[in-house]
């Protein structure tokens, strides 16, 4: 299967060794990934603003490069932004005007899967230690983001998929379903009631004892991540993408800070001003 990748802007920009995991996992099933050049924000910041108008345009550029590009289905290593496109978009389009758009946005969106649906539902993994040879040897908790539990109602399967990597103990999170106080740019808005929702949510991972809190939007595990550091909790957070790409060959280092990202093929990371972008990584058939 040929499958486009969604890198989306925060992981692009910041944590884009997220994005060459999500590809090393589908790789390893014997799948293509491509990256669909010109793609961009999913407009997402812009709707829950408010601000329309300035949406239409980065709604028509993501639509426009997902819909020249030749894939069969679509990825994306977020939940909130997927459902951004089916949820948004279309909505976007219409408001400007643009049913041409609205219907293109929404056959877009109807193609585009976060990572764990496309795993589960389309390329039928249920488990990551037997068909993934996924393998982490840690005491992990699991936060599910809202959108992906709410909007796309991805129910368990992130959850189930973690709890079949090898010799990972998953330990439960008390009031999962919780809010982490994140929401975009409500954490600007409102800072100290985001600051707030994020203590107590933290609260909660330091009790189960686990050594990394996980989950499948990167904004969402930044702000705890960088709450937890600000608190010296000695609690960290890593994608769920990662966790999947960790193998006993290649594992996930986790000793000292964990930035996200997953080893160079000589079982280090690489230094942070050598990490790649997203795009550089999957243009480069990253394995």
């Amino acid at each position: 299967m040929r499958i486009a990748l969604f890198a989306t802007c925060i992981v692009d920009a910041m944590y884009p060794k997220v994005a060459l995991a999500t590809v090393r996992v589908l790789e390893r099933l014997g799948h293509e990934v491509v990256f669909p050049p010109g793609q961009g924000c999913c407009s997402q910041m812009h709707v829950n603003s408010g601000y329309m108008d300035d949406a239409l345009p980065v709604v028509r550029n993501h639509v426009h490069a997902f819909s020249a590009a030749d894939y069969d289905v679509a990825v994306a290593p977020s939940g909130s932004c997927v459902a951004s496109l089916g949820h948004q978009q279309p909505m976007v389009a219409r408001a400007g005007g643009d049913e041409d758009l609205a219907q293109q946005a929404e056959a877009v969106a109807a193609n585009t899967y976060e990572l764990s649906q496309l795993l589960t539902d389309v390329l039928g993994v249920t488990d990551a230690a037997a068909q993934l040879g996924s393998w982490f040897p840690h005491t992990v908790t699991y936060h599910p983001s809202c959108h992906g539990m709410r909007l796309l109602r991805l129910g368990d399967r992130q959850r189930d998929l973690i709890a079949s990597v090898a010799d990972l103990e998953l330990v439960p999170l008390p009031d999962a379903e919780e809010c982490c106080g994140f929401g975009g740019t409500f954490s600007f808005k409102v800072p100290e009631v985001s600051a707030a929702m994020a203590e107590e949510k933290i609260d909660n991972i330091v009790a189960t004892g686990a050594q990394l809190c996980t989950g499948g939007d990167a904004s969402c595990l930044m702000h705890l991540g960088g709450a937890m550091a600000r608190r010296d909790t000695g609690v960290t957070t890593v994608h769920f993408a990662e966790i999947l790409a960790s193998t006993r060959s290649n594992p996930l280092e986790v000793s000292g800070p964990v930035e996200l990202s997953i080893p160079t093929p000589k079982g280090r990371r690489a230094a942070p001003s050598s990490r790649p972008s997203a795009t550089s990584a999957t243009r480069g058939g990253a394995r």
